[in-house]
């Protein structure tokens, strides 16, 4: 469901951007809005391809994985779109926090398919 959700907000945010905010944002804020989409997006599929893999790979790993899927779209994907929006490019500091969970969510599932092995 939060995959599903996820990819909805992500296409609904890519469309805003490349309509809505196309005539009323920098270039520059207007890639830094579209990257948070793109990642949305990406970890979207990811966290619907997690839901089919914790039947397969049921545990604490999987679930982890999906949380982190969850955790870092918040914070990377939804700092990028703040700082696009505000223009405070402080936000970006919350960024990487985002892309670490981005990467702990893919290690949490790589690790839970090598237990499977």
């Amino acid at each position: 469901m939060l995959g599903a959700l996820s990819g909805f907000i992500g296409v609904a945010a890519g469309a805003f951007g490349a309509h809505a905010l196309r005539m009323r944002l920098s270039a520059d804020l207007l890639t830094v809005f579209e990257t948070g989409a793109r990642y949305q997006m990406y970890h979207a599929l990811a966290l619907v391809a997690t839901a089919w893999a914790s039947t397969r790979l049921p545990g604490a790993l999987t679930t982890a994985a999906g949380w982190c899927f969850v955790a870092g779209t918040v914070l990377f994907s939804g700092s990028l779109y703040a700082l696009a929006l505000t223009g405070v490019r402080t936000l970006g500091a919350i960024t990487p926090l985002g892309g670490v969970a981005f990467l702990a969510g893919w290690l949490c599932l790589a690790l839970a398919a090598a237990r499977r092995a």
